[in-house]
């Protein structure tokens, strides 16, 4: 039992879960004698880490290209302020008449439509049967405003399945606003 134990990922905080009899016990099957240097990788903590840095490293990617599109588009928001303080899988830039201008790599691991399919559409074709007439009025209404806002509405993918999404949008601006960011998640 212990050699099979001695084998499984997680080695590491099994042992460090035992006291020191029982540390002795499995030892001379380590090829370590030093206690403090058992260098096990627990699978876990490992993949725990590895989808916090491609986290990172996929909201630097979609900052970078928010930040290129700003600059292009003199925006005075703050995209990375939004985006370093709001969770999301995808998000979409709307200029005013809400063509789609940009998306990110999410939005087509969320929806199943290409980057390419989607520009220059509304997003209202993510919309169908199952989109509340209510939830995109109040959508428009909030969008009139201009001021963040959330909403929830159920969208459908590419293949027709459906799933409800949380809108997160701001205006972006200069003098005047020019687009629509929202940040988009799936949820329960």
């Amino acid at each position: 039992m212990r050699n099979a134990i001695v084998n499984m990922k997680g080695l590491d905080m099994f042992v460090n879960s035992m006291n020191d009899a029982e540390y002795r016990e499995i030892q001379k099957h380590l090829t370590t004698t030093d206690r403090s240097r058992v260098n096990f990788t627990c699978f876990d903590l490992y993949r725990q880490y590895f989808d916090s840095l491609l986290n990172t490293i996929t909201i630097n990617k979609d900052l970078y290209s928010l930040k290129r599109l700003a600059k292009k588009l003199d925006w005075s928001t703050n995209v990375e302020d939004i985006l370093t303080n709001n969770s999301f899988e995808a998000l979409v830039v709307t200029d005013l008449s809400r063509k789609i201008v940009w998306v990110n790599d999410g939005f087509s691991s969320m929806t199943g439509y290409s980057k390419q399919y989607a520009i220059n559409k509304s997003p209202y074709f993510l919309q169908g049967s199952r989109t509340s007439e209510e939830t995109r009025d109040r959508i428009r209404k909030k969008l009139a405003l201009n001021q963040p806002f959330k909403e929830v509405i159920i969208n459908h993918r590419k293949d027709n399945t459906t799933y409800k999404c949380e809108l997160h949008i701001f205006p972006l601006y200069n003098e005047n606003t020019t687009h629509f960011l929202a940040l988009e998640k799936r949820i329960a």
